[in-house]
């Protein structure tokens, strides 16, 4: 399932991250990204209807002036980048970093928004996914989903409680090359909610 969602989604996000502040990057992802409306979003964050507009308008008139309009950018489409994601599923699958860290470019990219984490470089990317899987375990299962056009996986972190998964996270990529170059890992649960995805897995393979 897709949510609806304009077509510069991750290119939003990656700007937004690089150049907005924390309120004005909420709020142009919630309004241009989640196209929720005004009010819910001024509920979430806790603010007026006319602040959170002003934060859209400031937020629109610095990306305006940083360049072209995200509705210009694009993103070539990779032939094998359906390929590339299925194998990194896999490799996530058996916690087997250096299968993973196979799949990556040199200057590969590690966002989570809303989260002020960014690394870049294979070396950083790789040490992140030991201390990942060190921390959470292995265990974990992936659900291949579409978002703003291209190949993204849907994370199921392992449950002790239940001895299941529950949904973790949505990781989206650009491919070129054969090989990883940006994934924008997203935790947020109304995000996660936009995608339907179901809450085990399996339940999907199922319908499939």
């Amino acid at each position: 399932m897709t949510p609806r969602t304009p077509p510069g989604l991750r290119l939003a996000l990656v700007a937004a991250l690089q150049l907005l502040p924390a309120r004005q990057r909420a709020v142009l992802v919630l309004r241009e990204v989640l196209q929720l409306p005004a009010a819910e979003v001024a509920q979430t964050l806790g603010a007026s209807v006319a602040s959170v507009n002003s934060s859209l308008q400031r937020a629109r008139a610095t990306l305006r002036s940083a360049g072209p309009a995200l509705e210009e950018l694009r993103e070539p489409a990779d032939p094998g980048e359906r390929a590339v994601v299925e194998r990194y599923l896999a490799e996530f699958e058996a916690a087997d970093v250096p299968g993973l860290t196979r799949l990556l470019a040199d200057d590969v990219v590690l966002e989570m928004p809303p989260v002020a984490l960014w690394l870049a470089g294979r070396a950083h990317y790789r040490a992140f996914i030991e201390r990942f899987f060190a921390m959470r375990g292995p265990g974990w299962r992936l659900l291949p989903v579409r978002a703003n056009g291209s190949q993204a996986l849907a994370t199921y972190a392992p449950d002790p409680a239940t001895g299941g998964v529950r949904r973790h996270s949505l990781q989206v990529f650009t491919v070129t090359g054969g090989l990883i170059r940006h994934c924008v890992t997203f935790a947020d649960a109304a995000v996660l909610n936009l995608f339907g995805l179901p809450a085990d897995p399996l339940d999907q393979t199922r319908r499939a």
